[in-house]
Parts: structure tokens; C-alpha cells; sequence
């Protein structure tokens, strides 16, 4: 039954059904009388029921027809919000977006290009989730998120990327460290300290670049520690082993117990980069880049 409906017979039953006038309904409907009245029919024997009593002086519904009506209005107001929807849809106006994130990136960066896309954009919904550099990748590769905001740019073909933003590096000391910014030189200074800092394998590029800064200066860091998380980082400093050098971004200058010296005379700058594979079809997505 379902399968021989059609949107028009709806839509002609429901004019018939307001007018209970075939002349006046044909009218409305820009058809002859007789075609609204094959329409009718049709649609009756479809659904096997009569849906109008017809004499001669007047039409009326037939109590099949007064539920027909009923479902045949929620059918019609269906369809209009669903059109709505995919319309809202297709203009980037609806949708959700799943966007997966490194710490650092939601401290500064990320909260006011969301702000932005909200304000413009209030109907698309927003799923977050704190991912490594790894995870992420892997994460767009299933399509559980539609773009990641990672620290590294080495990415498959099947990827997209762009840099998004670049900061200073910041030092991590215990707050009690004979290094202060007042007697600060370079790091140099720290060539005998054990290093706290993330692991290459999740974060290679910013490894590479903490090594490099360290050559610079004519020494390896001597790593004792690894962790993705900055408060783990930082306790860790804190409680004496080791120290770090994170983003600036990250630094916590509410915590009493270690402090921060940025770094602004090296040339390494950390770099976030934005990254989304090339088939997503999301539509909200190019939107967000947009913005980017």
C-alpha cells in the first residue's frame, strides 16, 4: 500500500477533505474536476477504503476518511520538517561535528574558533574528544571524527592538512629551582637535567623539536619521564623529577608549585596543525574550515 502512495494524492485528499468541494478543490489545485476526481479514486482503491460519501447536493468525509485525515496531516507536516532539516542540512545551518583534539589546543586556540562557529552556525552540534596525535589519526581514518588539531604533520595521502597556529615553547621548573628568569641564559643550563616530556611515538614532530633545541645548545635531554597529559607533567615536575618544556599554552601559572619561563629566544616554535580526510562528506565540515 505504501509503496503505490504518492505525496500528491495526499495533498489532493486534504484539499478535498478542507473544501468538500470538488470544483473549489480542482480550483486550488490548478487540475480539472475530473482529474481530481480519477486522483480520488485512485487513492481509494489503494487503500481500499472510501474516503468520501458523495451525493448530489454535497461531499462529506466517510469515517475512514476523518482518520485518513488525521494521518495524512501528520504525513504532510513530516514530510515539511524533513525537508526543513535537509535544507538547514545542506546550508551548514544543522548537523553535528565530531572534533578530536590535543590538550594544548583547547587552552587557547580551539574556544573562541568554536565561540565563532556557534554564533554563525547554532543549529550544528559539537562532539569533542581529548585524543593523542595517534588516536586521532586513527580516530579520522574510522570516520569517529570528521577533523583533528594535532602536533605533528605527517599524515596519509588520504589526509588533508593546515596549519592552524604556531607558539613559543615554555620551560617547566620545580618552583624552588636555582633557575629563575631572573638568571635564565638559555638551556644550556639544564644539559644535567632529567627531561619529563611526551612520547615521540605519539608526538613526533614536537620531540624532534624539543631534541633539536637541545642540540642547539650542545646537549641530548636526558629523558626520565614520559606522559601525553600536561597535569601529569607537571606533577611530575613538581614533585622533583625532572623538568619540561611544553607549549606555551599549556602553562598553568595558578600552580604554586612549579613556574614557567617561555622561551622566546630559540627558533622552534611548536605548530598545530589542522587535519580531516579528503572523502569525509559531512556537510557541516567545510563550513568549520571555513573559519579556520
Amino acid at each position: 500500500m505504501t509503496n503505490q502512495l504518492e505525496f500528491r494524492h495526499l495533498h489532493y485528499f486534504l484539499v478535498l477533505a478542507d473544501t468538500l468541494h470538488y470544483r473549489e478543490a480542482a480550483e486550488k489545485l490548478y487540475i480539472s474536476q475530473s482529474a481530481l476526481s480519477q486522483q480520488i479514486q485512485r487513492l481509494e482503491f489503494i487503500l481500499g477504503k472510501k474516503l468520501f460519501i458523495r451525493t448530489n447536493r454535497k461531499v462529506r468525509l466517510s469515517a475512514e476518511g476523518i482518520l485518513f485525515k488525521q494521518e495524512a496531516v501528520l504525513i504532510q507536516n513530516q514530510a515539511t520538517v524533513s525537508m526543513e532539516r535537509w535544507k538547514s542540512a545542506v546550508s551548514g545551518k544543522q548537523g553535528l561535528l565530531k572534533i578530536g583534539f590535543v590538550g594544548s589546543a583547547m587552552q587557547k586556540y580551539l574556544p573562541p574558533i568554536i565561540k565563532k562557529f556557534t554564533e554563525t552556525h547554532p543549529n550544528i552540534e559539537f562532539y569533542l574528544n581529548d585524543l593523542s596525535n595517534t588516536d586521532q589519526l586513527s580516530a579520522l581514518e574510522a570516520g569517529s571524527i570528521d577533523i583533528g588539531f594535532i602536533r605533528s604533520n605527517i599524515v596519509s595521502p588520504a589526509m588533508e592538512i593546515k596549519s592552524v597556529f604556531k607558539e613559543k615553547f615554555t620551560l617547566v621548573l620545580p618552583k624552588e629551582h636555582a633557575i629563575s628568569k631572573a638568571n635564565f641564559k638559555d638551556v644550556s643550563q639544564l644539559s644535567e637535567e632529567s627531561f619529563v616530556l611526551f612520547p615521540n611515538e605519539n608526538s613526533q614532530m614536537y620531540y624532534d623539536q624539543i631534541v633539536a633545541l637541545c642540540n642547539d645548545h650542545g646537549f641530548a635531554p636526558k629523558i626520565s619521564h614520559r606522559s601525553i597529559h600536561a597535569p601529569t607533567i607537571f606533577k611530575l615536575v613538581a614533585g622533583g623529577l625532572g623538568v619540561s618544556i611544553v607549549p606555551n599554552s599549556l602553562r598553568d601559572d595558578k600552580n604554586d608549585n612549579i613556574k614557567f619561563i617561555e622561551l622566546n629566544s630559540v627558533p622552534q616554535e611548536t605548530e598545530l596543525f589542522a587535519v580531516w580526510k579528503k572523502a569525509n562528506t559531512n556537510i557541516a565540515l567545510p563550513y568549520f574550515l571555513k573559519i579556520l
